[in-house]
């Protein structure tokens, strides 16, 4: 089982999220410090609440040894900060509140392995060995839990010392309401201890309502419900003097109100603490658990306000399921034990996973996106996303179609999150005509945003319904969106469509064609075909399924006309490039009535006087997605888009043009996500040769995680291992802790939904197969191995697979499933002599050369086993 440790400069970028899915999270960075406090139904990149951090002392015989702060040092820069308050801005030094000045510990080493983080603190002042496990819950299928708004704690201490010593534990938390509205209360309820940070000054309806809770179950605890009031620097001052005298803290209270904080630079916030105390023995250990949880319950669209000026208020998920944050906390810390075992089958069966060391990196790091602010829960608990995370807002609204494409890790570990994106957007999105918004407005109910539909957030919608209808295999649920589906695919021909994409009824998408990269192509390209083509292989699949035979015919000679354009007029040999001629600005001439994204008229947005041609356009280039369509074709089971002999040529060509060992010897004009010596893969190459552009295709020299993802995944699926892991190594290599948090790969925007593609990797390796319309769960390990193990999630279950010593066995770990089929490999599937659950015979038979069929039945409950027996030889 690979480990992931970080330690001295490669600390220093890390904030590991810790917060549940559209709840919000705060960040633990490399030092041990709470920071990126991303709890308010928004981001907060950046940001610290005022003194909150967890400090330890030691005393024997009544005299205190030493006392810290639980942080390792803080990295640079150490002039402060450009964009603060003055007195604290650049030229002042770091902010107070990062607790710096105080005596902490000299380093730290950071293990983090989403979902659950460690750090341990080293310094040789401390008598004793100190470290803080941190986790939020994460467990597939398990969407209530996995949405808790509370990061869970632990702090292990071991005595190292010849003398038994007392160790005291400190969690200080700051309320971040002003003191003025501020009300902490101390409050013994069953088992519990806990600090209720709230406030008094605000209706429970504004948007600026909330509180905070510390919690623990630990018996022996002091408190103080406020640090000292006071001015200049006197609440930090008095903290640190109550901590280091020996025994435990006395409280302080004030009556709510009863501020006076005139004069001076005084602290305009108002902390409390709550600190354990325990007695260990030379070489004793004992851990105390901390839970501190949020709630603040009332979202409204502060990003696009709607009119007449006064929002429509909507409650999180979480507050219709939490009065407030000391139920939250209870709840946490009566089913810790329970919530801390799942998540850690989890992260074990996932870590035990037969991958690549930067494949199993960038699997679990990016499930770390699922618990950023870029994901929200509604108030009926279906998902929504923006693209990714401003440093205070989110980025490009909307759960947008056509980069929501590429995230494929809600899909198998939370499908009925998943399916409820589909139902939103059918419900919301879709025009009379057929086409379909591609960003969901809030609050729901709102107007559409009616720019111009996408052609791959259109048929990609299809894809994703197509692949979450065999996730679940819930045929109601297909037959429920059967007409939206139809009127998706049938608006490329539609009269009301005035982009015209495909009115000849060809199976080639033309015309005007929004996209990702935001601006328009025009003329057939087999990137946006691509998405067009298995959009119509998934319809006419379900059609079959629901006894639309019309439809069903339509749609696979559509797809077999297109198909067959595609691999014949835009393959040039190496690769399939976009047909188009540049030159010719009548193109643009049936579309001047439209909308353009920039604003303009389409001849001022798209024609370039000075050089003669139509801007924005891959032409000649060797784009990154050209046959990403395959890649979904690939996962979700839709057989070949495009011919197998040319899509790997084309692949092996984006090796060899668009992925660059050393980014610093490439011209880029765009956003700077890879620097120097770094590698990457560029979204559009133009080889020597080739036309090149004078103004290409939006992005055209950036390197965007998410697309990377999608094109070395494909790469490993075609049989290209080595080249698909030179580009995800790549990646992770940028994100390595020093250059750039490995919890966070941006695009546009922090925290970005596209890298979500790399879980794709873990299906790719395992050769993963699903269908549950037919009960069927396969593998077909990319590589191999004497001995193998895989994580999979799938439908209503998740638990992993093994194969090794003369046998394979299928482990339920959670929830159940029910199984008629399971596919091999072909020389796998011929070994098979016998088939076993619960120690129980199987009867069964070959369906097909790689396909084993059950005779009945079999229902996997957790724990339970189903074991194929394999010949020798």
């Amino acid at each position: 089982m690979h480990e992931f440790f970080y330690s001295g400069a490669k600390t220093n970028e890390i904030s590991f999220p810790l917060g549940g899915i559209g709840s919000g999270c705060i960040g633990l960075a490399g030092n041990g410090r709470l920071i990126d406090w991303e709890i308010y139904n928004r981001p907060n990149k950046g940001s610290l609440n005022g003194f909150t951090h967890f400090a330890v002392k030691a005393e024997k015989s009544g005299k205190v040894l030493d006392a810290r702060i639980l942080n390792g040092n803080l990295p640079p820069p150490y002039s402060g900060s450009y964009h603060t308050p003055r007195f604290n801005q650049f030229g002042f030094g770091p902010c107070r509140e990062t607790m710096a000045g105080f005596p902490h510990f000299r380093s730290t080493e950071f293990q983090g392995e989403f979902p659950t983080a460690r750090v341990a603190f080293i310094g040789e002042h401390f008598p004793a060995k100190v470290h803080l496990t941190a986790f939020n819950p994460m467990i597939p299928m398990n969407d209530k839990d996995s949405s808790l708004p509370s990061a869970f704690f632990e702090i292990g201490i071991e005595n190292t010392t010849a003398d038994p010593l007392d160790y005291t534990v400190v969690f200080v938390v700051t309320n971040p309401a002003p003191s003025a509205g501020v009300e902490n209360t101390l409050v013994e309820k069953d088992s519990m201890h806990a600090l209720h940070l709230a406030r008094n000054d605000l209706p429970k309806d504004d948007p600026a309502y909330g509180d905070l809770t510390v919690a623990t179950c630990e018996k022996n605890v002091s408190y103080q419900e406020y640090l000292y009031r006071g001015n200049w620097f006197d609440d930090a001052g008095v903290y640190w003097n109550d901590l280091t005298q020996p025994g435990k803290f006395v409280n302080r209270s004030y009556s709510p109100g009863s501020v006076d904080k005139s004069g001076g630079n005084c602290n305009t916030l108002d902390s409390g603490l709550l600190a354990v105390h325990f007695t260990l023995a030379p070489g004793q250990s004992k851990s105390t658990r901390f839970i501190l949880s949020w709630n603040f319950p009332n979202c409204y669209n502060y990003w696009k306000p709607e009119p007449g000026g006064k929002p429509t208020i909507w409650k999180n998920y979480y507050a219709t399921l939490f009065e407030d944050s000391m139920t939250t906390a209870g709840y946490g810390l009566a089913h810790w034990d329970r919530l801390y075992q799942d998540t850690t089958a989890f992260h074990d069966s996932l870590f035990s996973s037969s991958l690549p060391r930067a494949v199993l990196d960038a699997v679990s790091g990016n499930l770390s996106i699922l618990k950023s602010p870029t994901c929200l829960r509604l108030q009926n608990g279906a998902f929504y996303g923006f693209e990714g995370c401003h440093c205070d807002c989110g980025s490009c609204e909307g759960s947008c179609t056509h980069v929501w494409n590429y995230a494929y890790s809600l899909p198998f570990l939370f499908p009925a999150l998943e399916r409820s994106m589909r139902d939103l957007d059918f419900q919301y999105n879709l025009m009379d005509s057929g086409g379909m918004a591609f960003r969901l407005q809030l609050p729901l109910g709102r107007t559409p945003l009616f720019f111009r539909p996408c052609v791959d957030g259109q048929y990609g919608g299809v894809i994703k319904a197509y692949r979450d209808w065999k996730i679940s295999g819930d045929d109601a649920w297909i037959k429920k969106h059967w007409d939206a589906i139809k009127a998706n695919i049938d608006y490329a021909w539609s009269d009301q469509n005035p982009d015209r994409w495909d009115i000849n009824q060809d199976g080639v998408i033309e015309g005007r064609q929004h996209h990702t990269l935001d601006m328009e192509l025009f003329g057939a390209n087999s990137w946006l075909t691509g998405f067009y083509l298995a959009a119509l292989k998934a319809a006419a699949e379900i059609a079959d399924h629901l006894g639309d035979a019309a439809h069903g015919r339509l749609y696979r000679r559509l797809f077999q006309s297109g198909k067959e354009w595609v691999d014949r007029q835009l393959f040039n040999g190496a690769y399939y490039h976009q047909e188009v001629d540049l030159h010719d600005a009548e193109l643009l001439a049936p579309y001047r009535d439209g909308e353009v994204l920039t604003g303009h008229e389409i001849t001022q947005a798209y024609w370039n006087e000075e050089a003669g041609e139509i801007k924005y356009q891959i032409g000649e280039g060797c784009c990154i997605d050209q046959v990403v369509a395959q890649w979904h074709a690939n996962i979700c089971g839709l057989g070949d888009i495009f011919d197998k002999e040319k899509r790997v040529s084309a692949l092996a060509s984006i090796y060899r043009y668009n992925f660059k060992r050393q980014i610093g010897e490439e011209k880029n004009p765009c956003r700077l996500f890879s620097l120097n010596q770094e590698s990457g893969t560029i979204i559009c190459a133009f080889p020597e040769g080739k036309r090149v552009p004078a103004i290409p295709v939006p992005y055209a020299e950036e390197t965007m995680c998410g697309f990377e993802y999608q094109v070395a995944t494909h790469m490993i699926q075609e049989g290209m291992v080595r080249e698909g892991l030179d580009l995800v190594s790549a990646i992770r290599d940028r994100f390595d802790g020093e250059k750039r948090n490995p919890w966070n790969e941006f695009e546009c925007g922090s925290n970005y939904a596209r890298s979500m593609a790399s879980y794709a990797l873990l299906l790719a390796f395992s050769g993963f197969r699903f269908d549950m319309t037919r009960k069927l769960i396969g593998f077909k390990p990319i590589e191999e191995a004497e001995a193998q193990t895989f994580f999979w999630s799938l439908g209503t279950a998740w638990g992993t697979w093994s194969a090794g010593g003369g046998r394979v066995e299928l482990l339920v770990q959670h929830g159940s499933i029910g199984l008629e089929r399971v596919v091999f490999k072909r020389d796998t599937a011929e070994k098979i002599r016998a088939v076993t659950h619960l120690g129980h015979p199987v009867r069964y038979q070959l369906e097909a050369e790689d396909t084993v069929l059950l005779s009945e039945a079999c229902t996997l409950g957790k724990n339970e086993l189903l074991v194929f027996e394999l010949a020798d030889g």
